[in-house]
């Protein structure tokens, strides 16, 4: 078992990287493995909360000395986020990388509903991940649509492509997104990280919609990133809210490094290029000494151990793999829930049918149109069904275009 806190990582002032270090080669997007890819977008999305979480930290705080310290590891932050998202190629359409931060969201979020061993934090997970899933599926058929491609090329066959929760019915009263917290004090210390995790996910999506949307010409593409970018602030609305707003600046400043530890040595222990590989194991060795600064800094103005807090070594590495079983069973039991305040409901209530009817006036969403326009084009609507039929009789379809 690996704890970083045990460990000693390269020291700040040795992890400055100059212009060449951080001129990295990108990926080859036609050989590389999809959960390469999978893993560079997640890291990207962790370091950038990072980076804005310390910005966050750094303007409440009062103290000089400390935010001369969170400027410096935020710097270092800043860099290793360069060199992970430009792992990415520049040749993707922001559509195809739609498609790739989608199947994250499927796969790294059933990844931590499986793992989760709270069962109100599970319940969170499987619920937003069956609206990803039917992101990932309104996205697909508008790639084949405006850009000839099939999703395929994308996602291979590891994640299917088929309708999940309709998105048309993931615009809720902003109230019923609210999620109660987990209880710091009790709460078994993967939860936390995983909750961190899928928030910061969520957030990079949230804001990759919000910046590549007005891109496009077409009006169906501007539409729909308009609609899920709005359904993703949803989300992060709903992931964050997890996290107990009782934590100290100190004891989210910790769970940051411990948790970008955790999964910079998670996908190091899987990833199959060995240059990605390489800085996986670079940027952990970071990491272990940001963390060991983030406990020193808990030490002396929270007056505790970042061992009181943290779990006794790193728990079961996250794994990108493929969740289709997982997925269908949640299809199958689980489509048809909406939420009420903290908790889920299977019946709509009064004010999510007063949301959808101000939201969609009566007309049809974006979501609903993509689908139809790809019906009306090819005959059909685009899916990648891998393990049989639908697992919903009343959303399968007669005709197949895989």
């Amino acid at each position: 078992m690996f704890n970083p806190l045990d460990h000693q990582g390269i020291p700040l002032e040795r992890q400055l990287r100059n212009w060449r270090e951080l001129d990295v080669d990108p990926i080859d997007p036609l050989a590389a493995d999809p959960y390469t890819r999978c893993r560079i977008i997640a890291l990207n999305g962790i370091e950038v909360e990072a980076i804005l979480f310390s910005h966050q930290f750094a303007r409440t705080c009062t103290d000089p000395e400390v935010k001369r310290k969170l400027a410096e590891i935020r710097y270092i932050e800043a860099q290793q986020q360069r060199v992970v998202n430009w792992l990415l190629p520049g040749v993707p359409s922001a559509l195809e990388t739609t498609l790739a931060y989608e199947q994250v969201a499927v796969d790294l979020t059933s990844w931590v509903a499986r793992m989760e061993p709270d069962p109100y934090l599970q319940q969170a997970y499987e619920f937003g991940v069956l609206e990803d899933f039917d992101h990932l599926y309104r996205y697909a058929n508008l790639f084949e649509l405006i850009e000839r491609r099939k999703a395929a090329k994308v996602v291979d066959d590891l994640t299917e492509v088929m309708p999940g929760r309709p998105t048309k019915a993931h615009h809720r009263h902003p109230v019923d997104n609210v999620r109660d917290p987990y209880d710091r004090t009790t709460v078994n210390p993967l939860s936390k990280l995983h909750a961190l995790t899928i928030m910061a996910a969520e957030q990079q999506t949230m804001n990759f919609y919000m910046n590549v949307g007005p891109q496009y010409m077409e009006p169906i593409a501007r539409q729909l990133y308009q609609e899920i970018g709005l359904i993703e602030e949803e989300h992060v609305t709903h992931y964050e809210s997890l996290v107990d707003p009782g934590e100290t600046w100190w004891e989210r400043l910790v769970n940051h490094e411990y948790n970008e530890c955790y999964l910079y040595y998670s996908f190091m222990t899987q990833e199959s290029d060995p240059k990605v590989r390489a800085i996986w194991e670079l940027h952990l060795n970071m990491e272990v000494e940001q963390l060991r600064i983030a406990g020193d800094l808990m030490r002396r103005y929270d007056g505790r151990e970042p061992a009181d807090i943290l779990a006794p070594a790193l728990p079961e590495p996250v794994r990108f793999e493929p969740n289709k079983e997982f997925l269908r069973n949640l299809l199958a039991t689980q489509i048809d829930l909406t939420t009420l305040g903290a908790g889920y409901v299977r019946e709509a209530h009064e004010r999510f049918e007063r949301m959808q009817q101000q939201l969609h006036g009566g007309e049809a969403p974006a979501s609903e149109r993509v689908i139809d326009e790809h019906r009306a084009k090819f005959g059909d609507e685009y899916r990648l069904e891998t393990q049989g039929p639908h697992p919903v009789a009343a959303l399968r379809e007669e005709k197949q275009h895989v």
